[in-house]
C-alpha cells in the first residue's frame, strides 16, 4: 500500500493544482464583470440544485449533476456571454467553473448512475490512496 501511496499521490497533487488553477481563472474572468464581490459567493451553490435530479432516481440524478457540473458546459456558457456581450452568461460560466473546480479540490466528482456517493474521482465518504 506504501508503493501504491507514494505513486498516486504526486498525481492526486498535480490534478489539485489544475483544479486550483481553474478555480482562480475563473475568480479572475469574475473580477472583470460588472457585479458585486457578494455575487459570488451569493450564486456559488446554484449548481448544486441540479441535485434535485435525484428524486427522480440515481440515472436521472447523475445525469442531471453531471451536466451542471461539466466544465465544457461552464466553458461554452462563458464563451457564449463573451461573443453575444451577455454578461449574465459569462457571470453564469464563471460561477459553474469555480463551483465545479472547488467542488474536485474538495474530492467530489462526476458521478455514476450507481448512487449519489460514486464518483470518478472515487466513493465520497472513503479514503483515497494519496
Amino acid at each position: 500500500m506504501l508503493v501504491r501511496n507514494a505513486l498516486f499521490s504526486p498525481m492526486k497533487n498535480l490534478l489539485k493544482m489544475e483544479e486550483l488553477a481553474e478555480a482562480l481563472f475563473a475568480l479572475v474572468v469574475f473580477a472583470h464583470l460588472p457585479y458585486a464581490w457578494w455575487i459570488l459567493p451569493a450564486t456559488f451553490l446554484l449548481p448544486d440544485l441540479s441535485m434535485v435530479g435525484y428524486l427522480a432516481g440515481p440515472r436521472v440524478g447523475a445525469f442531471c449533476y453531471n451536466l451542471a457540473h461539466h466544465k465544457a458546459l461552464a466553458v461554452a456558457v462563458g464563451l457564449g456571454g463573451w461573443w453575444l456581450g451577455q454578461p449574465v452568461l459569462m457571470l453564469a460560466g464563471s460561477v459553474l467553473l469555480f463551483h465545479s473546480a472547488f467542488d474536485r479540490l474538495l474530492g467530489y466528482g462526476l458521478k455514476y448512475a450507481t448512487g449519489f456517493k460514486d464518483t470518478h474521482l472515487g466513493r465520497v465518504g472513503t479514503v483515497q490512496p494519496g
